[in-house]
């Protein structure tokens, strides 16, 4: 893998992290009254502005990911993606107070082993 290749993949699956992290606080500002249909929940989805940004986000992250497989295999690649979960670990815990504990952080270490497995393989 070329580093100008690892660099996309981490830019990559930064912004899907940061989309995953604007969709929750997105979905968070939404409240819905009781008897709220789905069209009235997918429209308050639609035109969250936080929501909308997650996808922006997730786009780019893809543009971006389309030019890392241009200079990387996929089957190296895409072990990678798994890294996300990591940052999107350490966003809710950082940014959004989510809590901490062995059986997470263990399940955190086991993703960046595997990783780092697949990678050298």
């Amino acid at each position: 893998m070329t580093l100008n290749g690892f660099i996309l993949i981490v830019i990559s699956i930064t912004l899907s992290a940061l989309g995953q992290t604007a969709f929750k606080i997105g979905v968070d500002k939404l409240s819905f009254e009781d008897g709220s249909t789905v069209t009235d929940k997918l429209l308050g989805f639609a035109l969250s502005p936080t929501i909308l940004l997650g996808f922006g986000f997730y786009g780019v992250g893809a543009f971006v990911w389309l030019l890392a497989l241009r200079q990387t295999e996929l089957s190296l690649a895409y072990p990678f993606v798994a890294l996300s979960f990591v940052i999107v670990f350490l966003v809710g815990v950082i940014g959004l107070g989510e809590s901490v504990n062995a059986t997470k952080i263990a399940g955190l270490a086991i993703i960046i082993l595997g990783t780092l497995v697949l990678a050298r393989a």
